[in-house]
């Protein structure tokens, strides 16, 4: 007679592709294993491709968060030391897992992927790594620096908190079913020194206001946020794409 085996479906509205090629699994858990942690968040399990290695990680204190609620069955079934494990909500719509720092790791669904990082941002106190799975062009985007045509408002938000390291990138036929995108690794860290900022809610709005029109020069893009006098500095002829984070939080000190 056969074991009964839970089974589970794909669905397109969560984004879901699952990763099926052993040696990625390995790779992406390896790269969060380089530096020590006890606290660990795993974001949309889903089959549990990585789930089954970070369950073999000893001495650590491991949650996972997970919308759909056939793969919280699935997993609970497949992986019996899950129980109590699992938080049954979006990692979009959660407070903070641990009451010390905490290490997120995850394949992440490519629809919520940039909302995602910005929650780490709100948790950035307590975060003290990712690695993740992210579409191609997000990991290039978050890892972007000045200059580059794909730096942005994600790039300068994220790099302010974190560094980015863009660690690999991952073939289509690793996944079931293939994505039409590729896919890249990426580990963000806390950075050793933030830049000094007037405010973070003015950092923010500087930054999405020089990069919502990022053709034209600072001077126009950013104008209703400085005095007349201020909008005579040379910094203001150029465009966002050329500011590095630290220009950016420095500007920050002259808004009104």
């Amino acid at each position: 007679m056969g074991i009964f085996a839970p089974m589970y479906t794909l669905k397109k509205s969560l984004g879901q592709h699952f990763l099926n090629d052993e040696g990625i699994s390995k790779k992406i858990v390896a790269a969060v294993r380089e530096q020590p942690f006890h606290n660990l968040l795993e974001v949309g399990p889903g089959g549990g491709a990585l789930t089954k290695y970070l369950l073999q990680i000893p001495d650590i204190n491991f949650k996972a968060v997970e919308l759909d609620e056939e793969k919280v069955i699935f997993l609970k079934a497949t992986y019996p030391q899950l129980h109590n494990k699992i938080i049954h909500q979006s990692i979009l719509d959660i407070e903070p897992p641990f009451s010390e720092p905490f290490t997120v790791i995850g394949n992440f669904p490519y629809n919520i992927s940039t909302e995602i990082v910005f929650k780490m941002l709100d948790w950035k106190a307590q975060v003290q790594r990712m690695v993740g799975m992210f579409q191609k062009e997000v990991a290039q985007r978050l890892a972007a620096k000045e200059g580059s045509k794909v730096y942005g408002v994600t790039s300068v938000l994220t790099q302010a908190y974190f560094e980015v390291d863009y660690l690999f990138e991952v073939a289509e036929t690793a996944f079931t079913p293939p994505p039409k995108v590729q896919s890249a690794v990426i580990r963000l860290t806390p950075q050793r020194i933030v830049p000094q900022m007037k405010s973070e809610a003015k950092f923010r709005m500087l930054v999405k206001a020089a990069f919502n029109q990022r053709r034209k020069t600072l001077r126009n893009a950013v104008k209703p946020y400085f005095e007349h006098e201020v909008l005579k500095k040379s910094v203001f002829d150029k465009r966002a794409e050329q500011l590095s984070v630290a220009d950016f939080a420095a500007l920050s000190f002259d808004m009104q």
